[in-house]
């Protein structure tokens, strides 16, 4: 069932400007009579011109507006000066309303560019059905339209248009939920590297559950790559790296470590390099993203440590990678813990708790209990410990100044911090990023 109709008059060929109103009601009707019992959200799209008031080109549609009193409610005009803009603005209500299943009316020499529009601003997590403007008629239903699929392939110049746009728009939009915000540790030396550990604000996601400074996109949420791109962009800018030569770990909750400049494997929670200038990253929205820094060789590493990375090691691989590859020593490697799910919220299977209290039976509070408290911070630095890195070259919640403390509890933290635990399907992610100053 058609969750909303978008109904695009931005670019209306020259022989229909003269009918605009014409059109719209003809469409419009053809919605009221085929919606009988349940009625859509409509958006009708339109340019604003540069100089002309959006006041009075609301004026000149009501006419074709005012008759359709099923749809009143559900009707609104959406004028911006580019198709990305109505497009965006368009996007901000469908997920205001948690609407995922839109019709698209449009000219037909606008379908292709329509659809290079939407590829950039949607995922994979709504769905688009289109029909030509011109061929809207009382008989045709609104269930059986054409869905989407692949088109003519515009020529790249008009890609490159498309996304430029698009970037041109998301940066002109105001930060949201304050300013950006990095957490520095004071264990990592400034003068050799940059690092830092984001929160979730200065960014532009407005999705309640990713908002603001989200920095991770799937096919399962409601950001696009597009935005998170964007948000990268802030950071970048504020922290002092370039997002071109940005590298994220490819999560897979296991122990592989990609050394930087052999083959990228497919997968890995681990990454490790002695290049300058090159930034690595590690995601968190409740799994540990771990830094690890050395001063005398000059390398440095970003592991992703979930329970089961945990469990694996992943955290004393990225140190067994920088010793083997850089030759540092073990013991002048530093290691910070990033914001994750502290032991006051965490809890696994007791099956799963077994395997920490193997490490370390301080690791795991109420033990006996079907869903035990787990600690992955303490258990991942008793694994480091065991493997040579100093006590004092770790950085956790155990640091006695709490001043200094950058291990907080992401799913305590609404404010700060993304959790998945706390937050469900749709949660957003922050990121722990660590480079060698040029």
């Amino acid at each position: 069932m058609v969750e909303a109709v978008l109904i695009d008059l931005f670019s209306l060929p020259a022989n229909l400007q003269s009918n605009i109103q014409g059109l719209l009601c003809s469409t419009l009707e053809t919605i009221e009579k085929c919606s009988s019992v349940y009625a859509p959200f409509v958006y009708v799209m339109c340019c604003q011109r540069q100089g002309s008031e959006k006041k009075g080109e609301q004026e000149f549609l009501l006419p074709a507006l005012g008759g359709f009193q099923s749809l009143k409610r559900r009707l609104e005009v959406v004028h911006a000066l580019t198709t990305a803009a109505a497009l965006y603005t368009i996007k901000q209500r469908l997920d205001e309303k948690d609407l995922s299943i839109v019709k698209v009316i449009l000219p037909t020499l606008r379908k292709d560019l329509m659809k290079a529009y939407i590829a950039h601003l949607f995922t994979a997590v709504y769905q688009f059905e289109f029909e030509d403007l011109q061929v809207v008629s009382d008989s045709e239903n609104l269930q059986t339209s054409e869905p989407q699929g692949e088109g003519q392939t515009l020529p790249s110049r008009d890609m490159a248009f498309i996304q430029n746009e698009i970037q041109m728009h998301l940066e002109s939009l105001p930060s949201l939920n304050g300013e950006l915000t990095i957490l520095r540790s004071s264990l990592i030396p400034d003068d050799t590297f940059l690092h830092g550990f984001t929160t979730r604000t200065g960014g532009i996601s407005y999705i309640p559950t990713l908002s603001s400074c989200n920095l991770f996109s799937s096919s399962k949420r409601r950001d696009p790559q597009i935005v998170v791109k964007e948000n990268l962009r802030r950071l970048a800018n504020a922290a002092g790296f370039n997002p071109e030569a940005f590298h994220r770990v490819k999560t897979d909750h296991a122990n592989a470590v990609f050394i930087m400049g052999k083959t990228e494997p497919d997968s890995y929670d681990g990454i490790v390099t002695d290049q300058k200038g090159v930034t690595l990253a590690a995601p968190g929205a409740d799994c540990l993203p771990v830094l690890f820094a050395d001063p005398v060789r000059k390398a440095c590493g970003a592991a992703h440590s979930g329970w089961k990375g945990t469990l694996l090691g992943v955290s004393m691989a990225t140190v067994n990678a920088m010793v083997s590859e850089y030759g540092c020593n073990v013991k002048d490697i530093l290691v910070v813990l990033g914001p994750s799910v502290g032991p006051c919220c965490y809890k696994l299977p007791h099956e799963s708790a077994k395997e920490f209290h193997r490490i370390d039976p301080k690791c795991v509070r109420l033990f006996d209990s079907a869903s035990p408290y787990i600690d992955i911070r303490r258990a991942t630095r008793v694994l480091l410990e065991r493997g040579g890195v100093l006590p004092e070259n770790i950085q956790d919640d155990s640091i006695t100044d709490q001043n200094q403390n950058i291990t907080f509890c992401t799913a305590c933290h609404s404010d700060k911090f993304y959790s998945h635990f706390r937050d469900g399907a749709n949660f957003g992610t922050q990121i722990g990023f660590i480079s060698i100053k040029n």
